[in-house]
């Protein structure tokens, strides 16, 4: 993954910076590109993961939630919204593009004062050692170059018995639906990117990234080797999105 972008082979260290130009490319229209590459599958992917996270009603302690790659806020506003507004929320994405879309959607929702958004790597977050009590990151950890160090930082800001949830597309484990996926993503997708938002190569990346993510059992793995217990998943329409999940003792 540290040298791959999309189905391309790059330098070490350049990943990033491509990573960078796609979304700065497709900040404003990310989420309507997310209705039209899931057909809106990807809200009810999203409530789901909400959902599991369960966040508290009441203001226990100061609960914290911190969503990385989650620069338009999407996540962060479920959470708050799913805990009647008793939590709070720090949104951190490397993007400044997607945290400019982010900050005026929540400032317009009435929210800004429950999500706060910070510019950081997932590689180096800038916050303190347990310092949430959860950690999420939706359709973002197969752009980090260096996974495996992103999910070490995961575990190292979370608070013990703090609960990390990664929602992520994946293999699609369903006979003839594999097929009509691929051909879907292949064939439809970057005319869609190029229709609504004048560029194709943004989504083609999008799409090859996907094929290159580890399996659900190889990154289930991978989120134990970061220092993680309980860990599991659960499959998404046959496959096609997941949701990974597991705690900090």
């Amino acid at each position: 993954m540290p040298t791959s972008f999309g189905f391309s082979k790059v330098a070490e260290g350049q990943k990033q910076l491509l990573v960078d130009d796609v979304f700065h490319k497709v900040a404003e229209r990310y989420d309507l590109m997310n209705d039209l590459m899931s057909g809106g599958f990807h809200r009810v992917w999203k409530d789901a993961m909400v959902s599991c996270l369960a966040p508290p009603k009441t203001a226990r302690a100061g609960w914290r939630l911190l969503d990385v790659a989650g620069g338009t806020g999407d996540i962060a506003t479920r959470v708050v919204r799913k805990s009647d507004e008793a939590v709070t929320a720090v949104v951190c994405d490397i993007n400044d593009s997607m945290l400019s879309v982010g900050r005026d959607r929540a400032a317009k929702a009435g929210l800004g004062d429950l999500i706060t958004f910070s510019q950081g790597n997932a590689e180096e977050l800038p916050f303190p050692d347990r310092s949430f009590d959860a950690y999420t990151i939706a359709f973002g950890i197969r752009n980090v170059p260096d996974i495996p160090k992103a999910l070490r930082e995961a575990h190292r800001v979370l608070k013990r018995g703090g609960r990390f949830l990664c929602l992520e597309f994946s293999e699609v484990d369903v006979p003839v639906l594999d097929k009509v996926y691929d051909a879907f993503s292949f064939n439809a997708i970057p005319p869609i990117g190029r229709w609504v938002t004048g560029d194709a190569d943004p989504y083609q990346y999008l799409v090859e990234s996907i094929r290159k993510f580890p399996s659900q059992e190889r990154f289930a793995d991978m989120i134990r080797d970061a220092g993680f217990e309980r860990v599991g998943f659960r499959n998404y329409s046959g496959g096609i999105a997941a949701l990974h999940h597991g705690w900090k003792f």
